[in-house]
């Protein structure tokens, strides 16, 4: 505790909070397809509900580093849990497309919220500790939300329940936090605490490293989160089941962040994000071509590659560009989910086109979709298949071009950093 302020208290209900925003992701990822059906929606529509999410996740962050030191991480705390409480019920009661989409947007909203005043809490608590390991110590709460809710979400669907009793669930952990964070005190943003002004903050936004930083991160979230969001339906064909795929990639993800501060201890962070690029190429590859338990071999890849994206980029801002401030931090969050919301559509497009392209003369989709033929039934999941390997082969081209990026990044630092040991020594 500093002073009132119970650090640690507001630092658990946030980790709730994040769990609340990866249940989110996890849920409505196993329910891309049932609300299709239910709905009557195609996969480009099915793609515009799911980025709506990332469309209020976007707004909210970049709304958020604005309103901090305004309104205070308080109140954007309250926005969020009013933001997911009735995002989540208006989901509940949705009966259109319209509604559903405004719906999701709520929750998206609330996503933002949690992750803009969370971003500001960590660097102003742990000030004087390397943020890079305390937020991806943190971050570990996103892929173990998912994995929560990913196993939730397989054991309430073969026990029968509908979707709607998936999105009840996550009232419980929403309330939770809600109370955790009443009358609750906040401690000031780093920036402020630091005597930068607005006007220096803006500036430092404008930096080259940051604007180089803040482009890379449209690329590193669209290959972790768009990617993650139409995994089980892109590989609803491979053979297992590929709600548990997602399990396991955020299992391994949740792991992995939970030995950051030792990965860091050998690699330098321009060299993780490397490393990263790389491994999360290899792994969308190979879950392009591979079938049955196979998938899980090329999934670990993708997630090890995955894993450190998010938390490490915001982590490397909040290290080397501090004046950046809350802004900084929510610009980077903001671009990250901006990108995603554009991609979850395009995947969804690149996947109906290949799919439909596909289909052989004579046939159409209502077809083989309703056939109880064993052929047409075996076809159809041949189609699918297909068209999900393609769509995640074509997605590798996003980290493909981090790889490049990453290295020229980590050279140019690396030089840097020489030169002016050599200047010292002088």
């Amino acid at each position: 505790m500093s002073g009132n302020i119970h650090t640690k208290r507001i630092y658990r209900a946030s980790c709730v909070a994040l769990v609340v925003t990866a249940l989110t992701f996890a849920i409505r990822a196993n329910l891309l397809g049932v609300l299709g059906e239910e709905f009557e929606l195609t996969a480009m529509q099915i793609g515009n509900v799911a980025a709506a999410a990332f469309w209020g996740f976007t707004g909210a962050m970049v709304l958020g580093g604005v309103l901090c030191d305004w309104i205070g991480m308080g109140r954007l705390f309250l926005l969020a849990f009013l933001g997911h409480a009735i995002g989540i019920v208006w989901t509940i009661f949705s009966s259109d497309y319209r509604s559903l989409f405004l719906s999701t947007l709520l929750v998206g909203l609330a996503n933002g919220f949690v992750e803009s005043a969370s971003y500001s809490m960590l660097s102003s608590i742990y000030a004087d500790e390397d943020k890079t390991k305390r937020i991806n110590d943190w971050h570990i709460w996103f892929p173990g939300g998912i994995v929560i809710g990913g196993v939730l979400a397989y054991l309430l669907t073969s026990a029968g329940f509908n979707w709607k009793v998936q999105m009840v669930v996550m009232l419980i952990p929403t309330l939770a936090y809600g109370a955790m964070f009443w009358k609750q005190r906040f401690p000031k943003s780093e920036r402020v605490k630091l005597g930068v002004s607005d006007r220096e903050m803006f500036r430092a936004c404008l930096s080259p490293l940051f604007l180089l930083m803040l482009c890379c991160m449209l690329l590193t979230a669209a290959t972790e989160l768009a990617t993650n969001q139409w995994i089980v339906e892109l590989l609803s064909a491979v053979g297992v089941h590929s709600i548990l795929l997602l399990v396991f990639i955020n299992g391994i993800m949740t792991i992995g962040r939970a030995n950051a501060r030792h990965i860091l201890k050998h690699l330098s962070v321009t060299q993780l994000l490397f490393v990263s690029a790389v491994l999360s190429f290899l792994g969308l590859q190979l879950l392009g071509y591979a079938h049955g338990y196979l998938s899980f071999l090329a999934a670990g890849i993708f997630a090890m590659g995955i894993c450190f994206f998010w938390p490490t980029m915001i982590g490397f801002v909040s290290e080397n560009l501090p004046k950046t401030g809350p802004l900084g931090l929510s610009l980077m969050g903001g671009a990250g989910l901006f990108s995603t919301a554009l991609a979850l559509p395009w995947l969804g497009q690149i996947f109906d086109t290949h799919l439909l392209g596909a289909v052989p003369i004579g046939f159409s989709v209502e077809q083989l979709k309703d056939s109880t033929d064993g052929a047409d039934m075996q076809l159809w999941a041949d189609l699918k298949l297909n068209a999900g390997a393609y769509t995640l082969r074509l997605a590798s081209v996003l980290p493909g071009i981090l790889v490049v990026v990453f290295a020229a990044l980590h050279l140019s630092r690396r030089k840097r950093a020489a030169g002016k040991a050599s200047t010292a020594m002088q």
